[in-house]
């Protein structure tokens, strides 16, 4: 299998690595299909887009058409040699912002639908990337409707189909599990073992592993953000505050409970805090609320530990990095 390569960085590419698991269940996908679309959500920057990336690689191998799109960033790979379609696609990522998001996330369905019914494809795969912050959280639960309609109501007959959305937000998980109309599996940051390979493949001098893993979670953004800063945790951090708008009028509103959840995110589960609060930390994607429980089953890839305080992760709530836990707490100084 060819690993694909990735811009980790201004000037840095990685080939993609770890993420076995999740490679092992790209090939039982591949061999049955979705018969719901899989929807994939887990912590900003840990890694979803690389493994799409992967897997449109990965279905291209196994004889699909396969097209990824990410609309925020207006891009796509289009593994099919149909000419009208990435045509098509390029059109519509040269479209002016705002226009362009939202053609390309209607074209990851059309072109399903052409690859189908105009050209008689029998294995087709869509991966769409992101495209709920694209189209907004409220049009979510319709959109995931219309992927389940390229598998229950197909143009023509197929062999297989494969459909596969991902997201980082916390609410738009909660607006698409209200209905029956996809499979919503976690994913979470890179197991110890895998992250440690990728941090040795960046160039140059840099910090002890333990401590990037202690700071990062093995959380391939963070990592490159890093990276990008010279290694620089006071930098990145003060970005972050800035970036989740941890404002000295947030921190006097939530004080109180935020040092609770700092020292340990689990007690936002198993104490009465305002509703108010919570759905703050997950409307500004500071915390993964209500974890799946640890079955691989449930995970594309492997899932995190049940407690590991010094990581900020708790049975049912974590802190999507150990950056942004310490990126509240310094807030609060």
């Amino acid at each position: 299998m060819r690993r694909v390569k990735l811009s980790f960085t201004t000037g840095v590419e990685v080939n993609f690595c770890d993420r076995e698991v999740a490679i092992k269940q790209v090939e039982e996908l591949a061999e049955r299909g979705t018969r719901f679309p899989i929807v994939v959500f887990g912590p900003e920057g840990c890694g979803k887009t690389a493994w799409l990336k992967q897997t449109a690689e990965m279905l291209r191998e196994l004889n699909y058409e396969a097209i990824y799109i990410d609309p925020i960033h207006k891009d796509f790979i289009a593994h099919t040699d149909v000419e009208e379609v990435v045509r098509k696609l390029a059109e519509a990522a040269s479209e002016a912002v705002g226009v362009a998001e939202v053609r390309l996330a209607t074209l990851a369905i059309d072109a399903v639908k052409w690859l189908i019914s105009r050209w008689g494809r029998g294995r087709v795969a869509v991966l769409v990337d992101d495209v709920f912050q694209a189209i907004g959280i409220d049009k979510a639960a319709r959109y995931v409707k219309a992927l389940l309609g390229l598998v229950e109501y197909p143009p023509e007959g197929y062999e297989k189909i494969v459909v596969i959305a991902a997201t980082s937000e916390g609410a738009s998980k909660r607006e698409i599990g209200r209905h029956l109309w996809a499979t919503i599996k976690p994913m979470w940051n890179m197991s110890r073992r895998g992250f440690e390979e990728l941090y040795e493949k960046l160039p140059g001098s840099k910090p002890r592993f333990e401590d990037v893993w202690a700071i990062t979670g093995g959380n391939p953004r963070i990592l490159s953000q890093l990276y990008e800063a010279n290694w620089d945790v006071d930098t990145v951090t003060a970005w972050l505050i800035r970036a989740k708008e941890l404002t000295k009028d947030f921190v006097k509103k939530w004080g109180t409970y935020l040092r609770r959840v700092v020292e340990d995110p689990q007690s936002l589960w198993e104490e009465n805090f305002p509703n108010d609060f919570r759905e703050e930390l997950i409307a500004k994607n500071l915390i993964v609320y209500n974890i799946y429980d640890r079955d691989t089953r449930f995970w594309i890839d492997e899932p995190p530990p049940e407690k590991d305080l010094e990581l900020g992760i708790g049975k049912d709530v974590a802190w999507q990095t150990p950056l942004h836990r310490e990126a509240v707490r310094r807030a609060m100084a």
